[in-house]
């Protein structure tokens, strides 16, 4: 199934602290989150409940594309875009080549609950990345290191399947493929 995860909500059933869990969204006995999205993440999450299948989606070594729409504070420069797509050096090692491109106009998208902050003074711009990894937090990390910090992030789309069609906090049953991408 696809399920649009709003922001301040886990990528799990049960609520911690102050974040809400899927419980409140979905409620389908034996279904499973396929990769994780964080809290202060907003996009598309895939639930199955065939343990082999979870495994094959989330796992990096099956490369099924990520689309991440990335608000950022600044302006992305080509020399910025192009640090993406060649990778960035992360604490934790380089990062695969991305896609990545300007989003122009930026993406009509719903209103975040609560609103990012906004500084007069600094710009803001989308971009859309495409990565083929799920490292901790790796889209804000290397939108930082490239000197453009994560103001929003919301995942469009994990292989073939994308939010289209899906509110904040809805869902709808889906066919995955046996094959991730194909």
């Amino acid at each position: 199934m696809r399920f649009h995860k709003p922001y301040g909500v886990l990528s799990q059933f049960t609520p911690e602290g102050r974040w809400r869990g899927l419980q409140d969204f979905i409620d389908l006995p034996g279904v499973y989150v396929a990769g994780r999205l964080d809290a202060d993440s907003e996009g598309l999450l895939l639930l199955t409940s065939d343990g082999a299948l979870q495994a094959r989606i989330a796992d990096p070594r099956f490369k099924m594309e990520k689309t991440y729409w990335v608000q950022v504070e600044g302006t992305p420069g080509e020399a910025a875009l192009a640090a993406l797509r060649d990778g960035v050096r992360l604490n934790d090692g380089p990062t695969r080549p991305a896609r990545a491109r300007r989003m122009e106009p930026p993406p009509a998208v719903w209103e975040r609950d609560p609103p990012i902050r906004v500084r007069q003074r600094i710009p803001t711009a989308w971009i859309e990345l495409v990565i083929r990894e799920g490292r901790n937090r790796q889209v804000r990390r290397m939108t930082a290191a490239i000197g453009l910090p994560t103001l929003r992030l919301i995942r469009a789309a994990i292989g073939p399947y994308s939010l289209d069609g899906l509110a904040p906090g809805t869902w709808q049953a889906a066919t995955v493929p046996a094959e991730p991408g194909g």
